[in-house]
């Protein structure tokens, strides 16, 4: 197990779609192993496979005070969110040095298969569900300042481009 460093925007990695894991293996229990190291280094509370370039839907969650209870999930998907919504300050390790305020979906549920290979589904809420929906968006190609309006992503982008 190793903690990887995570690729730096605007690498066309975060861009791009993740390709689904299917059947789950000695090797990709070992990327979600590598995973957890990274994203316990970082420190944070979720990542995924892209952020590393590894270009696969793989995610891992951990928003519990105590830490080492990370959920890991293989190709997920949001089947239901809502109904109510919950503001948070998101960042990147991609995009150091800037952050925005997100509103999101609280709760979610989620089906995505499991370390055992199980498909399963369950609801995630507050931090958790925050980290999850976060983790999908980089499954799907897209960073957390793809949820603000233009003027304000372009705000934020220049501001990164300033601090690197």
């Amino acid at each position: 197990m190793t903690a990887r460093p995570c690729i730096p925007w605007p690498d066309k990695r975060l861009r791009t779609p993740a390709e689904p894991v299917g059947e789950i293996t000695d090797k990709i229990r070992a990327i979600w192993d590598d995973m957890i190291d990274t994203m316990e280094a970082m420190p944070g509370v979720g990542l995924a496979a892209p952020q590393i370039g590894v270009m696969l839907r793989l995610a891992v969650v951990d928003a519990s005070d105590e830490r080492g209870f990370a959920v890991r999930l293989a190709d997920p998907e949001i089947v239901a969110s809502g109904p109510g919504t919950r503001p948070h300050d998101e960042a990147s390790p991609n995009l150091p040095d800037v952050s925005a305020k997100i509103i999101r979906p609280d709760p979610v549920t989620v089906a995505f298969t499991d370390h055992h290979g199980m498909r399963v589904r369950r609801e995630f809420t507050g931090l958790w569900a925050t980290s999850v929906q976060h983790q999908i968006d980089h499954l799907n190609g897209r960073m957390f300042f793809d949820n603000l309006s233009k003027v304000k992503r372009d705000m934020l982008l220049r501001k990164a481009r300033k601090t690197a």
